[in-house]
Formats: C-alpha cells, sequence, structure tokens
C-alpha cells in the first residue's frame, strides 16, 4: 500500500514538473524579447556618450 501511495506522490511531482517546464520556456521566451527590444535604443545611448566624451576630450587636447 505504502509503494503505491508514493508511486502516485512521485509520478504526481514528474507531471507538475513538466506543467513547469512549459511556463519556463515561454517567461525565457518573454524575457528574450524585452531584452532585444531594450538593445537598439541602449545602443544609440552608448553612442550619445561615446560622443559628448569624445567632444569633451577633444576640447581638452585642443586648448592646452
Amino acid at each position: 500500500m505504502k509503494k503505491k501511495v508514493l508511486f502516485a506522490a512521485a509520478f504526481m511531482l514528474a507531471t507538475v514538473g513538466a506543467y513547469a517546464q512549459g511556463n519556463g520556456i515561454a517567461g525565457i521566451t518573454e524575457a528574450t524579447n524585452m531584452v532585444t527590444s531594450y538593445f537598439d535604443p541602449g545602443t544609440k545611448l552608448i553612442y550619445a556618450v561615446g560622443a559628448v566624451v569624445g567632444l569633451i576630450g577633444g576640447v581638452k587636447v585642443w586648448s592646452v
């Protein structure tokens, strides 16, 4: 009797794990899409910061 209960409990845990993996994949896909959507604006921001730092450096070199 105990073996049947343990087997049923193990089977239920395995089933729950299978459902959790499906939701995890959807979550990872959504996170990937969110990070990808921030990549282009982030790249433009880094270029703008680099341009400002370059201009400041150029002015400092020119004024010496």
